[in-house]
């Protein structure tokens, strides 16, 4: 069975809203050797339009003016990955993607029944609603070094406590820490 891992940029006061945080050069590598080591991205509505809109674009050469050179290569990366995208509301998707409709449960369950080297998911809702079922094998967490006082935390109302076993820690130049863990079954 192929794993669903999880990685999130939040501030060390908990907050995961991306326009809050800066990920520099490292942290964009980082990001696309994620996504290179999964066979998939499985990505809700929000996550799957606000990737496309930011990232699509500049993997097909036209950079907008706020991209630094440094993040094309993530761009092409994201770009070329194979996607699932979990909503009720789109009618369609492209951008290499497919729907996944129905049963939550079920139609992650069937994915990772596939063969492969794993799964990755992004996002805040859509990894607490996998979070509730079991799903994820794998959390990463990168702190970054940054207060900002405001703004949605990760797992908000989660309905049930999940214990973690830290399984890696890696420092980044900018402070930033990763620290990965997997449920304790």
């Amino acid at each position: 069975m192929r794993p669903l891992r999880y990685s999130i940029n939040v501030t060390l006061d908990g907050c995961c809203d991306h326009r809050a945080i800066v990920p520099d050069e490292d942290l964009h590598r980082h990001a696309a050797e994620n996504i290179e080591r999964a066979d998939a991205l499985l990505f809700g509505r929000v996550t799957y339009e606000m990737m496309e809109s930011g990232w699509r674009a500049a993997a097909q050469g036209e950079k907008p003016e706020w991209m630094a050179d440094w993040m094309l290569p993530f761009a092409r990366t994201i770009d070329a990955a194979k996607k699932y995208v979990v909503s009720s509301t789109l009618d369609r998707v492209d951008w290499n993607a497919e729907p996944v409709r129905g049963n939550l449960e079920k139609a992650v369950q069937q994915l990772k029944q596939e063969p492969g080297n794993g799964l990755f998911v992004g996002g805040v809702m859509l990894p607490q609603a996998l979070t509730e079922l079991g799903l994820i094998d794998e959390y990463e967490f990168i702190v970054q070094p940054r207060l900002v006082g405001h703004g949605p935390t990760l797992f908000a109302g989660l309905s049930k406590h999940v214990d973690l076993k830290l399984v890696n820690r890696h420092e980044f130049a900018s402070g930033a820490v990763a620290m990965t863990y997997e449920p304790r079954r």
